[in-house]
């Protein structure tokens, strides 16, 4: 007895284009069993191995520690950690996605070259 089957065809087609295009936008799939570091809204921050994803950037992440903010200034961190374990972040929340190991530097390309 399950409904919504026959009306929603149309909606098929244009999900496949918008998850394509988000996709396109953050390819998260080089990260999978490698450790992530996330920044939320509200300035928690929190560090695991990646686990899985969605178009939307909730992601599933394992062994995760979460690292405490100072109480006197909440957008500074601390020495202590948590240990969380296996966590779903919602993607709503997430401000920023960086590996732990390291980043790579590239040029600004937003700066024009100044001749002189």
């Amino acid at each position: 007895m399950a409904s919504g089957g026959g009306g929603g065809g149309g909606a098929g087609k244009m999900a496949d284009k918008e998850k394509k295009k988000k996709e396109s936008i953050l390819d998260l799939s080089k990260y999978i069993d490698k450790t992530i570091r996330v920044k939320f809204q509200g300035g928690r921050e929190a560090s695991g191995v990646l686990k899985g994803f969605d178009p939307l950037l909730n992601l599933v992440l394992d062994g995760t520690i979460e690292y405490m903010r100072d109480p006197d200034d909440q957008f500074k961190l601390t020495e202590d950690t948590r240990q969380l374990g296996l966590v779903v972040c919602r993607g709503t929340s997430v401000v920023l996605i960086c590996p732990q190991d390291g980043m790579e530097a590239i040029p600004n390309p937003f700066i024009q070259q100044q001749d002189g």
